[in-house]
């Protein structure tokens, strides 16, 4: 292994990072904001989602272009992603990417973004609905 170029960071430290600025919500911390009004985004390629199965209800938006579809400054921006107070929990399969995404949200002035920590198997492990099988295609 080479050196390290100077001033970058691992993946842990860059993960470790993240998290230390989010409010990470658990499976039923995630469900009751859902059922406040947050917006649960689904951020895994859709082989994950037809391998392990989805969250009813989540937005499928891929995480190459969640930047894009939920900065309220984008062109390419969902209707409803116009304003920066909006309530987002992104998933991924097990809580990593999802902390990286969430994030990246933050800097683009969402402040309300969010992970769920666990990731869709800690959703499923606590028994919340699931539909197992079935893609839903991705907003891309």
């Amino acid at each position: 292994m080479t050196a390290a170029p100077p001033g970058s960071k691992g993946i842990a430290d860059l993960l470790a990072e993240a998290r230390a600025r989010l409010d990470r919500l658990d499976p039923l911390r995630a469900d009751a904001a859902i059922r406040d009004g947050a917006v649960l985004v689904d951020i895994r390629p859709a082989a994950q989602r037809a391998e392990h199965g989805e969250i009813p209800g989540a937005l499928i938006i891929e995480r190459n272009v969640l930047e894009w579809r939920l900065d309220p400054r984008s062109d390419a921006r969902l209707p409803f992603a116009n304003r920066y107070d909006l309530p987002v929990i992104v998933t991924c399969q097990e809580g990593y990417t999802s902390s990286l995404a969430a994030a990246a949200l933050q800097d683009l002035g969402l402040h309300r973004a969010t992970d769920l920590a666990g990731g869709f198997a800690a959703w499923a492990a606590a028994g919340l609905p699931t539909s197992g099988g079935t893609v839903t295609p991705a907003i891309g």
